[in-house]
């Protein structure tokens, strides 16, 4: 036992210099002044932005129901594949991910632009150019094309161990495809979704650089609120950390909820 510990040592060494210590210093900045006496004002103020708290929310729920929508019919498609065939569409979905986050969501900016190629092509037709760029579905697009991939790996990993025999018999029960669909296949993938959801609504939530890119600055999230506080012109460390302690524990309810409806070997948190 004791050698098995030497091996995890590095673990725990890790895990205390890059979550353990980060944490303390934001809970040290959000409770404390520029002079380093304890303060409460400091989450006060955070609740003056309780609206840019609610369109984070709101804008990163949308795109993780949207993503779940797209990503369930892929993921059970994937999942009845021939094996060899699931891999090079494994490599597909993974494909984007491959390049530079920030690469690909500047390819949007010139997707969706006054004079991208959407509105040069309506123009084309005849038809009049849309506003598309800096608008809060703009937003979305980008969490749900950048996030997609996180929603469909898991429920795929779910999916491809449901073995066919089970949807056969619920076949030869009488079961029709959409009670097989909610009551034999919802059910086995619900680790899947409850998976999915938190990989992308986590990093949804706290994103910033999509809705700088694509929201054009008039669509400020708690993500791009945090990054002003720490390198932006208003610089307040202490409030930012405030700012970022609430996301923290926003998130740690939400997926406490969603805690509930996981099955009992299923841990989000």
């Amino acid at each position: 036992m004791s050698k098995l510990r030497f091996f995890a040592a590095p673990y725990l060494v890790w895990m205390v210099v890059f979550i353990a210590v980060p944490l303390l210093m934001v809970v040290y900045f959000a409770f404390t002044t520029a002079d380093g006496e304890f303060t409460l004002q400091n989450v006060g103020d955070a609740g003056q932005y309780a609206n840019i708290f609610v369109r984070s929310i709101w804008l990163a729920i949308i795109a993780t129901v949207i993503c779940l929508i797209i990503a369930y019919p892929l993921a059970f498609m994937l999942s009845r594949m021939k094996k060899h065939h699931q891999g090079t569409m494994l490599m597909i979905v993974m494909l984007p991910m491959w390049m530079n986050f920030l690469l690909r969501t500047r390819a949007w900016m010139t997707i969706l632009g006054n004079t991208g190629i959407i509105n040069t092509m309506l123009e084309f037709i005849g038809l009049e150019p849309v506003k598309l760029i800096n608008t809060e579905g703009a937003v979305v697009l980008g969490m749900v094309y950048n996030y997609l991939p996180y929603m469909i790996l898991p429920l795929y990993s779910v999916m491809v161990k449901i073995d066919k025999s089970v949807l056969e018999a619920a076949s030869d029960l009488g079961c029709n495809y959409m009670n097989t669909l909610f009551r034999v296949i919802v059910p086995l993938s619900l680790p899947g979704i409850t998976s999915g959801i938190t990989m992308v609504f986590v990093p949804a939530i706290s994103t910033f650089i999509i809705s700088r890119m694509l929201g054009g600055g008039s669509n400020l999230l708690i993500g791009d609120l945090i990054e002003m506080q720490f390198l932006g012109n208003s610089y307040n460390p202490h409030l930012g950390a405030a700012i970022s302690l609430v996301l923290m524990v926003i998130i740690l309810l939400i997926m406490t909820i969603m805690n509930q409806f996981s099955p009992d070997d299923q841990v989000l948190i």
